[in-house]
């Protein structure tokens, strides 16, 4: 499938309002992520300072911000502060075949090398800079989770970056599971409360510099939620507290819901994960119409 602007083809496939915000508050909210509980697998990590074949005020919202010139120091600072992300446990090379998900030393190559690639060619979309991410799916079962997953969790193989991924899914929210956690709140209880610290739903995933903010309470009808101004805000907000991440949004199949058209328009760019030989061209064609042309950053497929 091509598409007018561009279009990539992979087969596999956290309340204390501060008026000065410092470098050092964000390395305090740094620390803060991450209070929910954990079930399952993952070895525990010291807490010092330092996949197979799916693939506009913010400050109304965030008690701290960070408004980041282009100086070196500034990198040099942020640097440090992900290397102060703490890890409350660590996935171990076994846990992560297990649940399919990549990492640097992973002996399934291919796989890893196939996520890399569709990584460069995003980053060569933004020009190398960082963004919000839409990952949908042209049919339910696509493998839109596994995608959006691993493409964080390859972002994240970048030690002066990290990668924030956001279960969208609120009907069938799956990435929770994927990673072993049991949170206990998520984006919608966020939504729910204007007073809420969006520090209170970022997870450590036990993958370094990887984060999760998950679904929350699961909801039939989630389209009320992401046509709220205060989703709005939210995006807004996340990407000003956190200029080093690339944020990645995970959404029902774009065939089935509007949830992921409407999140497009709130997002830099759009992603359509299709299954090998499940799907007609046809509708290929009109799940990839649903993004705006100059958001759509490709389809690949997936099987």
């Amino acid at each position: 499938m091509t598409d007018n602007r561009h279009s990539s083809t992979e087969n596999s496939n956290r309340n204390e309002t501060r008026e000065e915000p410092t470098l050092e508050d964000r390395a305090d909210d740094t620390r803060a992520e991450g209070q929910g509980d954990y079930a399952g697998k993952g070895t525990p990590a010291k807490t010092d300072s330092a996949a197979f074949s799916e693939w506009d005020d913010s400050r109304l919202l965030v008690p701290s911000s960070l408004e980041l010139g282009a100086g070196a120091v500034d990198k040099y600072v942020i640097s440090k502060q992900i290397r102060r992300m703490q890890e409350p446990r660590r996935l171990t090379n076994d846990d992560l075949d297990e649940r399919r998900i990549i990492y640097p030393e992973s002996s399934n190559r291919d796989l890893v090398n196939r996520f890399r690639n569709l990584r460069t060619k995003l980053l060569e979309i933004s020009g190398g800079n960082n963004f919000t991410l839409v990952v949908s799916s042209a049919s339910e079962g696509a493998g839109a989770s596994f995608t959006a997953l691993n493409l964080a969790a390859a972002f994240a193989f970048d030690q002066s970056k990290t990668a924030l991924l956001i279960d969208c899914n609120l009907r069938e929210p799956t990435l929770h599971t994927m990673l072993d956690m049991a949170p206990e709140t998520g984006l919608t209880d966020f939504l729910d409360e204007s007073d809420y610290d969006i520090a209170r739903i970022i997870y450590p995933t036990g993958i370094p510099r990887l984060r999760l903010i998950p679904a929350g309470s699961r909801r039939e009808s989630p389209g009320e939620f992401f046509t709220s101004f205060r989703m709005k805000q939210f995006l807004q907000a996340i990407r000003r507290r956190y200029p080093d991440r690339f944020i990645i949004l995970d959404t029902a199949s774009v065939s089935d819901t509007p949830d992921a058209r409407i999140l497009a328009e709130l997002c830099d760019y759009a992603l359509l994960v299709v299954p090998h030989g499940k799907v007609t061209a046809s509708a290929v064609e009109h799940a990839a119409g649903a993004f705006q042309p100059d958001k759509f950053a490709g389809a690949i497929i997936n099987g």
